[in-house]
């Protein structure tokens, strides 16, 4: 008599499947998920759209906004959320560790964005030393003896006392700022 062997506690027994059976191989199995994105129509200072995308939103539930992309693609300071009727609206913070906006937003939105562009530092410069130039050729004119401190510039060696050149700075700087639309609300 044979004795049949008793299959050991914890041994797994194989199952042979029929050759019939077309699998797909693990090389070719993918795993399709969506990743949640929203569209955004992308403004600058009101006017645009510049650009219309698709951003997939990020964060632990998949439903923060990548602000921190936007700003470095397009090289924009801030950015607002914005109304194509009443316009520019509140700006949209973001955490500055990961960059990801507070607010949450659901999958296939259309959001509309405002962007602040970053200031040169070129244009600046500029106008400050325009405002100095201008203060000076000014007190000259007005002036009908030549103010002892501009006979003490040396023009040719360029040489420019640093408190006159940090009172012009002062007072260019903060006649701009009061005046900064003066123009554009008088329609020019």
């Amino acid at each position: 008599m044979e004795e049949e062997k008793a299959p050991l506690i914890g041994e797994i027994e194989e199952i042979d499947s029929s050759p019939n059976v077309s699998e797909t191989p693990p090389s070719e199995r993918h795993v399709r998920t969506k990743v949640p994105e929203v569209e955004i129509h992308l403004y600058r200072q009101g006017k645009g759209p510049i650009d219309v995308f698709k951003s997939t939103l990020g964060g632990w539930d998949q439903d923060q906004l990548e602000v921190r992309d936007i700003l470095d693609k397009y090289g924009f300071k801030s950015i607002y959320a914005f109304n194509l009727q009443s316009g520019r609206s509140v700006p949209i913070r973001f955490n500055p560790r990961n960059g990801r906006s507070l607010l949450n937003y659901k999958d296939g939105a259309v959001v509309h964005i405002d962007g602040e562009p970053k200031d040169s530092l070129i244009k600046p410069v500029t106008r400050i030393m325009l405002g100095v130039a201008v203060i000076t050729i000014m007190i000259t004119l007005v002036s009908r003896d030549t103010p002892e401190w501009l006979k003490k510039l040396n023009f040719s060696g360029g040489r420019i006392p640093p408190w006159v050149l940090a009172c012009a700075v002062i007072v260019f700087t903060r006649l701009r700022k009061r005046t900064k639309d003066f123009l554009n609300k008088r329609g020019w």
